[in-house]
């Protein structure tokens, strides 16, 4: 996404308001007074506030939160119980209607054929009452969809998946007694068919069938100390559950179950929880308690129309529960970290660590050696001739620069293995709401606002400006990602259309530079593709994952190499070879059209699209979990955007150069006349997709149409921000910041701000959703900034602009990328990506 901006002229500050005119009464003086003391309170502010909150100092307070959150967690878990498996079954809180959030892990919505595959040749049992039988047909739901609950009757009821060998039985045991003893016994006998999976609970029937007497509350504590002595048996060879007693609506319960109070069950859990627990007194017992069901109920035990049987979306928690704690370290989904272990680093994850250490090795021993040579004492007689000459360190100072940044990277990508490789913060899952997507949107255009400022330029697209459009729309996406808001589909189009417009400005800016300074030298396009691609290839050994994994980067890839081929290819038509003849302007059309034919060529046939990009060595950089349709997807989506824009470049700055525009200060871009009619012009297609995008009823016809119109969108935001010469005299330096780090901030996102490769949010500050958004992003941030400062500070060293070493460098780096993809060739593919 880097843009190259055309030569744009300076412009000078806004002349102040003229003054010497005697106000006519005090209240005009006072609201005039007023007015400037507000306008000097406001740059005071933000002069203050840029003293002394620098860049650096939030990073010293970023790393020093780091090193404390990590101990805090790392202390928490080791001292208070890190088990998410444990979190999921025993603590949650609603996100909102019927959306179940465990306590610091994320819990995945198993389909059918994701059940059928976790469960196949298993037996699963439920054994209890009518509260049970209901948990039964909510999990069976989930792997058959179709089934219906088959009356309450209190029998035995058998469910059988024949694809899958699934098997699931309900047995009928509504009080905790000899029976259900009977039952588990003769499941503990050699050679007899033990169910994989039990889930069993009772206690509302002898409550119901002995009035609430204690003598019956004893018996059933006896009855369960008996009964969990097989289920520990049991519990060898497979999972067993027991399912605390959910909460009841006393005020509406039938006469003959008044007797089942809040009360008594609260006494029956107790008692549960000690008799299972007593059975292992030197040890932990194996018998899980599910009690998160008993929290989500008591928030929904009202919506209950007998008041003892739980609606239906509470007990799809509580199946959902079990089939994540079932499932999870099965199957391990992505999204799904509840009850799942995260794999050991592999082999070039280990390589990275190492490689990162041995660069924080030799950079201590060249600081310690240049130092040294700093306080070697001088000879008084050459003191002053080694003043006047400059001190040579005894290690080039470039070299010892890039360990360095290489010992800082070495930092960042631990803390980035940490987040989201490794068992010490937790996750969330993400839930869209319209006040998580609107109210973050409408904090961060105020603080645009406040920090507005008078252009350096004001050309069209000027440098200031290109940046504070790449922030905006980079802290819209990041809004967007966070608050899960693409299951909104009207959110989810206009943030297309801003993904447009970042393709749309790498097609302007490329054009422009090759147009106006005409390099298509070596060392460019090495520059370019450096800062493109370092911290994704980084990320992609630390973390685990496939370069197509970070989309963005090999879609901005791809069509830098084709804007440099395009323009590159003979005959290079630069602006000084068109200044001499109109003719080139008719070559670059020319050379825009065959592209445009390419684009469509390849989007005719994905079948011939797939054929190309599924050849080795090149299907590696195309290729998410084995398969080139992701890549299909998102390069169809916005295939038009980069043609786009160099069309647009090369319009604008051929009617730049005939001076056809005015980009003077406070002037605007075209007559009066034509300027009204182009902004109305551009109003009016903001509404219309808008309504349009309301309208869409499904994402998949929002998505053919994309391609086509998100370039109208675009132009009218160029147009309505450039064509007033006020507009173009002030941008947002706040904006514009943000949209310098705008591909790191893109990135960093996927692990250090989300979690679960963005399924999920990271959860640094447990409790406290708000603090903790506050306390990620500050961090994100931070981070996001100082990999565009290592990014740079890099690429002048890697990148040499002697062309022999240059070459020499790529030689080494094509051998080791080319040894990398022999020994990842045949891999599996990654889990859950």
């Amino acid at each position: 996404m880097e843009k190259e901006a055309a030569a744009q002229h300076a412009a000078e500050p806004a002349d102040g308001a003229p003054g010497g005119a005697q106000p006519p009464d005090r209240t005009a003086a006072c609201c005039h007074g007023g007015a400037k003391m507000a306008v000097l309170a406001y740059s005071l502010g933000k002069r203050e506030i840029n003293q002394h909150f620098t860049v650096k100092n939030a990073k010293l307070i970023s790393l020093v939160v780091v090193f404390l959150l990590v101990v805090f967690h790392t202390a928490s878990r080791y001292y208070g119980g890190g088990d998410s498996c444990e979190w999921l079954l025993s603590r949650g809180r609603y996100l909102g209607e019927n959306v179940w959030q465990p306590h610091g892990c994320m819990m995945h919505k198993y389909k059918s054929i994701e059940a059928e595959k976790c469960l196949a040749q298993k037996r699963v049992a439920f054994i209890g009452d009518s509260r049970i039988r209901q948990l039964f047909y909510s999990f069976i739901k989930i792997i058959d969809p179709g089934q219906r609950e088959d009356g309450n009757k209190h029998k035995d009821i058998s469910f059988e998946d024949e694809s899958s060998s699934v098997h699931v039985d309900f047995l009928w045991h509504p009080e905790a007694n000899n029976s259900m003893k009977d039952r588990l016994i003769s499941w503990t006998y050699e050679g007899s068919a033990k169910p994989d999976v039990i889930i069993l609970g009772a206690a509302t029937w002898s409550i119901k069938l002995h009035s609430g007497s204690s003598e019956a509350l004893q018996q059933y504590k006896a009855n369960l100390t008996a009964i969990a002595v097989p289920l520990e048996k049991l519990a060898d060879h497979g999972e067993v559950y027991w399912v605390l007693q959910d909460p009841v609506n006393e005020e509406v319960l039938s006469d003959n179950r008044k007797m089942i109070t809040n009360q008594q069950l609260d006494l029956y859990n107790e008692a549960a929880v000690d008799a299972l627990n007593s059975s292992k007194r030197n040890s932990r017992s194996r018998v899980k308690l599910l009690v998160a069901t008993r929290q989500a109920a008591l928030q929904t035990i009202s919506q209950s129309d007998d008041g003892l049987h739980l609606p239906e979306s509470t007990r799809n928690v509580g199946a959902t529960i079990l089939m994540n704690s079932v499932c999870n370290k099965v199957l391990r989904p992505i999204d799904g970290s509840c009850c799942q272990m995260l794999p050991p680093p592999n082999f070039f994850q280990k390589l990275s660590a190492c490689f990162f250490l041995g660069s924080a090795v030799v950079f201590l021993v060249l600081h310690v050696l240049g130092n040294n040579r700093h306080r070697r004492p001088v000879p008084p007689d050459v003191e002053s001739l080694e003043e006047k000459k400059p001190t040579t360190a005894a290690v080039p100072l470039g070299q010892k620069a890039a360990f360095q940044a290489l010992c800082r990277m070495g930092i960042i990508m631990g803390y980035f293995y940490l987040c989201d490789r490794a068992d010490v913060f937790m996750k969330e899952q993400k839930f869209y709401t319209h006040s998580t997507f609107f109210i973050p949107l409408i904090y961060i255009f105020v603080l645009g606002v406040f920090y507005s400022e008078n252009s350096k330029e004001t050309k069209l697209l000027n440098r200031e400006q290109t940046d504070e459009w790449k922030g905006w729309m980079q802290l819209v996406i990041l809004i967007y990602h966070i608050s899960g808001a693409s299951a909104f589909i009207p959110v989810y189009m206009h943030v297309r259309v801003l993904v447009a417009a970042y393709l749309f400005q790498t097609g302007y800016g490329h054009f422009s530079f090759f147009w106006l300074k005409g390099d298509f030298g070596l060392y460019r396009v090495c520059q370019v593709l450096f800062r493109l691609n370092f911290l994704v290839l980084v990320l992609c050994v630390v973390m685990d994952r496939q370069y197509q994994f970070y989309y963005f980067v090999p879609l901005v890839t791809f069509w830098f190499v084709i804007i440099y081929a395009t323009l590159a290819l003979w005959p290079q038509i630069l602006q000084k070879r068109a200044n001499a003849s109109g003719m080139w302007h008719l070559g670059v059309l020319v050379k825009l059209l065959a592209l445009l034919l390419f684009i469509c060529l390849f989007a005719y046939s994905q079948g011939f699209f797939e054929s190309i990009f599924s050849v080795w060595p090149i299907s590696k950089l195309f290729e998410l979990n084995g398969s080139i349709h992701e890549w299909w997807f998102r390069w169809k989506l916005d295939r038009f955007a980069v043609i786009h824009g160099m069309l647009f470049a090369f319009i604008y700055l051929v009617l730049q150069k005939r001076q056809v525009l005015s980009e003077g200060k406070g002037e605007a871009l075209f007559s009066a006349k034509i300027s009204n009619l182009l902004l109305f012009l551009s109003v009016i297609s903001f509404i219309t997709y808008s309504i349009w995008a309301s309208s869409c009823k499904n994402k998949t016809e929002c998505n053919e149409m994309h391609p086509y119109i998100s370039v109208v969108q675009i132009l009218a935001f160029i147009l309505i921000r450039n064509i007033p010469g006020y507009a173009r005299s002030i941008y947002s330096s706040f904006f514009a910041w943000f949209g310098k780090i705008s591909l790191e901030l893109f990135i960093c996102q996927y692990h250090i701000w989300l979690a679960a490769d963005t399924k999920g949010i990271l959860v640094l500050i447990p409790g406290n959703p708000t603090l903790n958004i506050m306390v990620s992003t500050f961090i994100f941030v931070c981070v996001a900034h100082e990999i565009s400062l290592i990014t740079n500070d890099l690429a002048q060293v890697v990148i040499p602009k002697d062309s022999m070493a240059l070459l020499k460098r790529l030689g080494v780096v094509g051998f080791f990328t080319l040894v990398v993809l022999l020994l990842s060739r045949g891999s599996k593919p990654m889990p859950g990506a």
